[in-house]
């Protein structure tokens, strides 16, 4: 291969718009208010158009929007929040900082997302609220989260720093994951669906009330300049980030297009081989492809990984444990059989804008040989 195939081409994407995104970054600097500059607001506002949500309020990177969201719904020590064994540990690591207990269940086997069916075993007197991780670009079982949420009176925050721009059919309309629980939280970290050059997040609301509150707790606490209502953080979007994912969000449609079809090759090319466990797209969804992701059926996950590398090719594991196996988290006490098997078998593939569907061809072509020779 004559060069290598990375994970996400960072570099790529800023050359590709690099005239318009320096004109942006330079605007900022020259106008000189890289804390809440008019592009904040302009942001929020077209964010919220896009998703169709009430209110967006932009933060300093997708673990705050979390944390802030907790706290916005008054979720504190003691309190119970349920969560999926399988993702990211921020969304662990908020509940602990704020001394609520982390309750972690498993996940269904086929799309990696929390499992339903074990979510109502978890509710106790406790439990305040349920956060759904919408990983890899799927969403969760929402409607079936939500029914379950209200007959329990319990808040839904959806994690939704991997699937911005996902969408799910409902019986009655089409929504924007993140849209359609109590709070939606989401990351512009720079491999996400919509990136900025460094950190970035916002939260999603329909209450214009809860957005209030929410606005409040991630800016100190304070309902105006030196009134502070309530204890906060401080936590913003800056002027300079807002820019660039102005600029950014217009493409936002076009960049999961081409994932979408970089996905269907992938799965196309790599039916035949029996080893792999494809992902899916779950009925109703429109799935994004944050990433794809194989479940390696015998025991050679870390030889295919070890082979696409010796061939210029970058593969990631995520996860290799489940939240309860870190150490950090080891206390909490449980077993997840679903988690604990895709840990010890999941890579994911390249899938990015800047990848070529010529590249996507040549990195099946090494996956069919590696199992061919060890037919």
């Amino acid at each position: 291969m004559s060069k290598s195939i990375k994970m996400i081409d960072l570099q790529a994407e800023y050359q590709h718009f690099q005239p318009q995104l320096e004109k942006k970054i330079i605007n900022v600097l020259a106008e000189g208010k890289y804390i809440k500059g008019k592009e904040v607001q302009e942001f929020e506002n077209q964010l919220a158009e896009y998703l169709k949500v009430k209110q967006v309020i932009s933060c300093g990177n997708g673990t705050d929007a979390l944390q802030i969201a907790l706290m916005a719904l008054g979720i504190g020590i003691g309190d119970e929040v349920i969560i999926p064994a399988f993702a990211y540990v921020a969304v662990i690591e908020v509940i602990c900082l704020l001394g609520a207990i982390p309750v972690m269940v498993d996940i269904e086997p086929d799309h990696f997302q929390i499992d339903f069916n074990a979510i109502e075993k978890a509710i106790t007197p406790k439990t305040k609220a349920i956060i759904p991780v919408h990983l890899f670009g799927q969403c969760g079982a929402m409607a079936e989260i939500l029914t379950l949420a209200k007959k329990h009176h319990l808040f839904v925050i959806e994690d939704n720093a991997q699937a911005l721009g996902s969408k799910v059919k409902t019986s009655q309309k089409e929504m924007f994951t993140g849209t359609i629980g109590d709070i939606g939280c989401t990351s512009f970290f720079p491999t996400k669906n919509l990136a900025c050059f460094g950190d970035g997040g916002a939260l999603m609301c329909n209450d214009e009330t809860l957005a209030q509150k929410i606005r409040m707790v991630a800016n100190h606490g304070q309902v105006q300049k030196y009134e502070h209502e309530c204890v906060g953080v401080n936590s913003r979007l800056d002027t300079l980030q807002a820019a660039i994912l102005n600029f950014k969000l217009p493409y936002l449609e076009e960049s999961i297009n081409k994932k979408r079809i970089l996905a269907e090759i992938y799965r196309q090319e790599l039916k035949s081989v029996s080893k792999i466990k494809l992902p899916e797209e779950k009925r109703d969804n429109w799935h994004t492809w944050h990433q794809f992701t194989l479940q390696i059926k015998d025991n050679s996950r870390d030889h295919l990984k070890k082979h696409l590398a010796q061939n210029g090719v970058d593969s990631m594991i995520y996860y290799p444990k489940a939240l309860y196996q870190q150490k950090a988290y080891t206390d909490f006490k449980v077993f997840c059989q679903n988690t604990e098997r895709i840990c010890d078998s999941v890579l994911s593939l390249p899938i990015h804008v800047r990848l070529e569907k010529e590249e996507v061809l040549s990195i099946c072509n090494l996956i069919k040989e590696f199992y061919d020779a060890r037919a």
